[in-house]
């Protein structure tokens, strides 16, 4: 009876030690780390790569597995909370959500662990419509109703989501001609096929410059370093607008406290450095640097503001 209550004693004392590791992430990581993110050599593989370099210093390898960006969420939520699974994506990853049904909700089924960067998105037309400004824009909206065409992307892209606001917030009617990717709905309106649409800066400004598209506003609220003197469209006449993308890193639900802080710490030191903050700028990309508390933020943020949007423009999930 005595040796018996010894090993069960033993037992639970080691038993105890193992949980208490667990919840302190003394013993994390103790293998490889997988980042799912979205398709090689986009916006969220090149911060997904980022995040490899800040958690890489714990000591274990990292491994990014790119993904349809679709598929990104569905594989992400599920995968096992013990943090050797993260998620890296843009804000399409909740956004998709209100027009496309999936399998996961992110405020229920993922851990914020921090914000990464921000995209500037660039208004943007075919030279061959007689507009140079926004305003100009939405006044031949307004008397050619339904007439003008804007190419857009896929669901909760860029120009979905600023075309919607757009509309919402100036009553113009325009027609949407969807497209796979921002890339191919750039290409898209270069090309004549549409006349509108909103992409990335990066996507934009070499097709504005070549003379290729006439770029109209930066969608940030504030103006930005990588389009100077280019105005907002909140200068421009329409006050709050903003469409900016945002990438961030994420664990599972329920995935321990003490691993997600850990990883907020890693990602953070690694982002606040200034050399890191100039490679991002190389791919018009700015760093956001954003803790878990401000990711949780804009989730909620965003989950309003474009939920109020989509419904006042009878958008559904499909």
């Amino acid at each position: 009876m005595l040796l018996s209550r010894l090993v069960i004693s033993v037992l639970s004392f080691s038993l105890f030690g193992v949980v208490a590791n667990v919840a302190s992430g003394q013993d994390y990581p103790s293998k490889p780390i997988r980042i799912i993110t979205g398709g090689a050599g986009g916006g969220s593989d090149f911060n997904a790569r980022q995040m490899a370099q800040a958690i890489g210093p714990l000591g274990q390898s990292v491994i990014v597995d790119n993904r349809v960006s679709l598929l990104v969420g569905e594989v992400g939520a599920k995968a096992p909370p013990d943090g050797y699974t993260l998620t890296v994506h843009g804000a399409s990853l909740w956004l998709v959500t209100f027009v496309q049904k999936m399998s996961y909700d992110v405020t229920r089924d993922f851990a914020p662990i921090a914000l990464i960067s921000r995209e500037i998105m660039v208004a943007a037309v075919h030279p061959s419509l007689p507009v140079k400004s926004v305003k100009e824009l939405i006044a031949l909206a307004k008397a050619r109703p339904g007439d003008l065409t804007y190419a857009s992307s896929t669901p909760g892209g860029p120009a979905m989501l600023g075309m919607e606001l757009l509309k919402s917030m100036t009553g113009i009617k325009m027609l949407s001609v969807p497209y796979k990717d921002t890339r191919a709905a750039v290409t898209a309106v270069f090309a004549g096929e549409s006349q509108v649409t909103i992409g990335d800066l990066g996507l934009i400004m070499p097709h504005s410059k070549s003379g290729r598209l006439r770029a109209l506003a930066v969608t940030s609220l504030d103006s930005s370093a990588l389009a100077p003197g280019m105005p907002t469209m909140a200068e421009s006449g329409l006050p709050g607008f903003e469409v900016t993308g945002v990438t961030a890193i994420w664990a599972p639900a329920k995935t321990p406290p003490a691993i997600l802080n850990r990883l907020t710490q890693e990602v953070m030191r690694h982002l606040n450095r200034s050399d890191i903050k100039e490679k991002f700028l190389t791919v018009e990309m700015e760093v956001a640097a954003g803790s878990a508390e401000q990711l949780a933020a804009r989730l909620k943020s965003d989950v309003a503001k474009w939920g109020k949007v989509f419904a006042d423009a009878g958008i559904k999930a499909q």
